[in-house]
């Protein structure tokens, strides 16, 4: 009995400390880093004109999320980290301003569009990569946007 409950202690403790390295990884990651100025614009791509942030990395939707809620977790944020803006975001080129807000969320304010929390992908290592179309990780799946705000379903 007494092996269990130090293992049960143990396992705890593991599992806090790698939550909290989860949580670290996504305050830290280039991608979750609050800007101060977050341009919203339009990229071509494959998909046709997507949202991407101010450095060219496509911006994604989680079906999840309720309008103007996150639904994404500490785990999930490590890999879909929030666009985070201080102050207000712009639009560029294409966009239309008034589709743009903000939520309040861990770590700052998350940039919303049509009322659609915005996040970029990890994986995305470039500007103008789109791997994230379609995943399904976290519970439901990820799209990229339209210029109108909806969800871009169909592969091309």
């Amino acid at each position: 009995m007494r092996t269990r409950g130090c293992t049960s202690v143990a396992t705890a403790l593991a599992l806090i400390s790698l939550s909290g390295a989860v949580g670290a990884a996504a305050a830290t990651s280039p991608a979750a880093r609050v800007a101060h100025a977050a341009t919203v614009s339009l990229r071509s791509t494959a998909y046709g004109k997507i949202l991407a942030n101010s450095k060219g990395y496509t911006l994604y939707l989680f079906a999840k999320d309720k309008n103007d809620k996150s639904e994404c977790n500490i785990a999930c944020l490590s890999i879909w980290p929030f666009l985070l803006v201080s102050g207000k975001p712009t639009a560029g080129p294409g966009v239309n301003q008034k589709l743009l807000g903000t939520i309040k969320v861990s770590g700052g304010n998350e940039v919303t569009y049509s009322g659609h929390p915005l996040y970029t992908y990890v994986p995305d290592t470039a500007p103008g990569v789109v791997t994230g179309e379609g995943s399904k990780s976290f519970g439901a799946e990820w799209w990229v946007v339209s210029s109108a705000g909806k969800a871009i379903t169909k592969k091309p």
